[in-house]
């Protein structure tokens, strides 16, 4: 597990047989862009997705938590019912609202070998903090 930095991160942690996500950075807008790569990373390499089609989302929920919740159950319907991978993601969040811009592919499986299916979010581990060093926090845990 990485340690996460003032610039900000996306990683993984390990949590029974479940997967933990979580994303670092400036703004929360910035935690949520990272926790979208930690979710891609689940699935496949990042590395491998090209940013060519946008998708454009737009959610809000009554807290910062609940929005984080959504935001990965949307990204996780819209990687289903579009067969598409996500690399690239542009948040704003205002208000306990967020819209986003997330770019991807459509899924090739001999070329992106996906390791799992996430199926949903969790309210496991779930935390959007501000953090004493300033920077933001966000995570959750996916039901793989």
């Amino acid at each position: 597990m990485s340690t996460p930095t003032t610039s900000g991160n996306a990683e993984t942690f390990a949590h029974g047989s479940d997967v933990g996500i979580r994303g670092t950075g400036n703004s929360p807008a910035q935690a949520f862009e990272r926790v979208a790569q930690a979710l891609t990373s689940v699935v496949v390499d990042l590395a491998r997705v090209r940013p060519s089609s946008a998708v454009e989302l737009e959610l809000s929920a009554p807290d910062l938590e609940l929005l984080l919740l959504d935001w990965v159950d949307a990204l996780i319907y819209e990687m289903s019912t579009r067969r598409m991978l996500f690399s690239r993601f542009e948040v704003e969040i205002e208000a306990n609202a967020l819209r986003a811009r997330v770019l991807g592919e459509a899924l090739e499986l001999a070329r992106h070998q996906p390791a799992v299916e996430v199926k949903g979010a969790t309210a496991a581990e779930l935390r959007v903090v501000h953090r004493d060093d300033g920077t933001w926090l966000a995570q959750c845990v996916v039901d793989v």
